[in-house]
């Protein structure tokens, strides 16, 4: 019979290996025991956490094949990186975030997933652009429900490679994008795409913009 997983992924036309399936699996009881413990995040039911946070994770993968070096700036409690990591073994990632909770939760998760591709790093982003690790390394770099996009796009920015690519996971807000458009012109920034989906009834969108 079919795991809660398994019908929902393919309800949003997502295919896993079997591994990857036992990983998700085994995230889901861990994210929920360790949610009872130290209150990681407000959504407790088992299909939301599925929905909202596994699959909007990796629904990128639908739309963007991501490759090398990933940096997620401001790791929203593991998400999108970690799903990320399980479905994207080939890639490097490196989660940066300046909340020790959060970090301290990751590298539990990080165990006993027995995850290889993934670091973290304890620092506040604009502390760290002129730093030699960081600074241009980035093939990607994403950030999931975080800062309003314009901000974001600025503290994203010295992180990304020439020809790099910022992703960023946002509800549709038509302000926010008219804004957003207007940045980028202003940087002459002019490759960028906006994949729309839809989980649980709500609409969302990748913005990609290509340096």
């Amino acid at each position: 019979m079919d795991t809660n997983i398994e019908k929902l992924f393919k309800k949003y036309n997502i295919s896993l290996k079997t591994s990857q399936t036992n990983l998700f699996e085994k995230f889901l009881a861990l994210f929920i025991e360790k949610n009872s413990q130290i209150n990681l995040s407000a959504i407790r039911d088992e299909i939301w956490i599925i929905e909202k946070h596994f699959i909007d994770s990796i629904m990128l993968n639908n739309f963007i094949q991501l490759h090398w070096k990933v940096l997620d700036i401001w790791t929203w409690w593991w998400f999108p990186s970690l799903p990320l990591a399980i479905t994207n073994k080939e890639v490097e990632f490196i989660w940066l975030d300046s909340t020790r909770k959060k970090i301290d939760s990751v590298n539990s998760f990080i165990n006993d997933l027995w995850l290889t591709n993934i670091r973290w790093i304890w620092w506040r982003a604009e502390e760290l652009i002129n730093q030699e690790e960081l600074y241009m390394q980035f093939d990607f770099v994403v950030s999931r429900a975080t800062a309003y996009l314009t901000d974001i796009i600025n503290y994203s920015f010295p992180f990304i490679k020439d020809w790099g690519t910022m992703i960023f996971y946002k509800l549709y807000d038509e302000v926010e994008i008219t804004d957003w458009k207007k940045l980028l012109k202003s940087h002459w920034l002019t490759k960028t795409q906006i994949f729309k989906y839809v989980i649980g009834g709500q609409e969302r969108v990748f913005i990609a913009i290509t340096i």
